[in-house]
């Protein structure tokens, strides 16, 4: 049975003239009925796309607002106009699908953007592991096997740490660490360090979601090691160091070194949690601390991202001593973080590239080491396509994703004059490519920045 609204059309799927409506009558009455519209040319083609029912669904949803709007009005849309608002609305949901983007920001690990691109090869076993995989299986055993233990032993090669555990972000390791060390007692914090992170989540809030109570010392620029012993009593569980990752606190500042507020807690019998964000793991970047400080600093665990400076996959990676990595992984929280199957493929990989000493082949590394003299042939081709109104020049990139805060990366732009057209409408044709290009603007230029380009997408740029 046909579903309908109102009788259809008696000339078909033409728009009536404006401020027609149903003489003498309600002019809803002359809404088209459901299945004229899906019969319209432009509906029907996405029904191939997306099958029957979601364009069905935002058939009536169209049908059903335009009844509200239309009511006491003396015009309706027709079958041709109200099509067209079915279409845009499932463009407007593909667009908001996950898409790959080229990234001329300049911020090598854009949040927004996905941070860290995989490599080929962490891309490669993705693939593999997206079908029946060995995630909790052991195929010399042919019996059942510890999800993450490659990866964990990984892991403990490459930060030299005694055990290791994956979780699925920084943030479920945080949650996991502080419910499971301290739940029900106090965690010692420095105000200085109570940052807050994307989409307005901040420390405070996970520390109460993990049941803690937090015990502020210090003032936000100037934190003593005696602020952090005046604070511990018997009700102390640990106390937490938090590396502000995405910003600075620069003038009249003092903060112990992470050595002596070990140093402090072991003296009183209590651990020292790092939340060190970036994960610089293998030799110096910047003046970023690793993973590797913080363990010869005397830190009993550590928690970090995959997908910053590790160059991996989103996860939350947690290196320490056994005896408290194994107080964790029996934790019921550690069953609600764990990491997927895919996640961990990608990670594995990463972590093998960094155990063979090849960091800088995985292409955030390949984005922030890369010279000035690398960029300039970037430069130069996507200037030549876009035409006169491209100029290139040297400019500054960041790498972005809570690293390196403050501190610059040399780069090549191509600048462009958006003319009468200006910025706003040039940026949105380039989001309108395929694939779509994510640029930015300063001081009335649009810019795209060679550092986080690859060569192949140099021959994509059409703004």
């Amino acid at each position: 049975m046909n579903e309908h609204y109102g009788p259809s059309p008696a000339n078909g799927p033409t728009d009536p003239p404006t401020g027609q409506g149903a003489p003498g009558g309600d002019p809803r009455r002359t809404l088209p009925r459901v299945d004229a519209l899906l019969a319209h040319p432009s509906v029907a083609a996405r029904v191939v796309r997306w099958g029957r029912g979601p364009v069905l669904g935002a058939v009536r949803q169209v049908l059903d607002s335009t009844r509200k709007e239309a009511k006491g009005t003396e015009r309706v849309p027709g079958v041709d106009e109200l099509a067209g608002r079915v279409a845009g609305m499932l463009d407007n949901l593909a667009g908001q699908r996950i898409r790959g983007v080229i990234n001329a920001t300049g911020v090598v690990l854009h949040t927004n953007l996905g941070r860290a691109p995989l490599s080929a090869e962490a891309i490669a076993a993705v693939t593999e592991a997206a079908g029946y995989s060995t995630v909790e299986y052991d195929l010399a055993a042919g019996s059942r096997g510890r999800r993450g233990a490659a990866a964990e032993r990984l892991l403990r090669e490459v930060t030299g740490a005694q055990a290791a555990l994956v979780v699925n972000n920084a943030a479920g390791a945080l949650l996991l660490a502080l419910g499971g060390i301290a739940r029900d007692r106090e965690v010692v914090v420095s105000r200085g360090e109570l940052i807050e992170i994307g989409g307005e989540f901040r420390l405070p809030a996970i520390m109460e979601a993990a049941g803690v109570r937090l015990v502020e010392v210090g003032t936000t620029n100037r934190t003593h090691l005696a602020d952090y012993a005046r604070a511990i009593g018997e009700r102390t569980a640990c106390l937490l160091a938090v590396h502000p990752s995405n910003y600075q606190v620069v003038g009249f500042t003092t903060h112990p070194p992470l050595g002596e507020i070990a140093a402090l807690a072991h003296e009183g019998g209590l651990p020292l949690l790092h939340d060190l964000g970036s994960g610089l793991v293998g030799g110096p970047f910047g003046h970023e601390p690793s993973v590797q400080q913080s363990l010869d600093a005397g830190a009993d665990l550590i928690l970090f991202s995959g997908d910053k400076l590790l160059g991996g996959p989103q996860a939350g990676l947690m290196v320490g001593g056994r005896e408290l990595m194994g107080v964790l992984a029996r934790s019921p929280l550690a069953r609600a973080v764990r990491a997927d199957k895919l996640t961990i493929a990608a990670l594995e990989v990463t972590l093998a590239t960094h155990a063979a000493g090849r960091r800088d082949e995985l292409p955030v590394w390949r984005a922030l080491t890369a010279r000035l003299d690398d960029l300039r042939p970037r430069a130069e081709a996507v200037a030549s396509a876009v035409g006169a109104a491209a100029s290139t020049r040297e400019g500054v990139s960041v790498a972005g994703g809570g690293s390196l805060p403050g501190e610059g990366l040399p780069s090549v732009l191509i600048e462009v004059d958006p003319g009468t057209l200006g910025e706003e409408v040039v940026l949105a044709r380039l989001r309108a490519g395929d694939p779509p290009v994510i640029a930015r603007v300063q001081e009335g230029r649009v810019l795209l920045d060679c550092r986080t380009l690859r060569d192949e997408d140099c021959d994509l740029i059409r703004p």
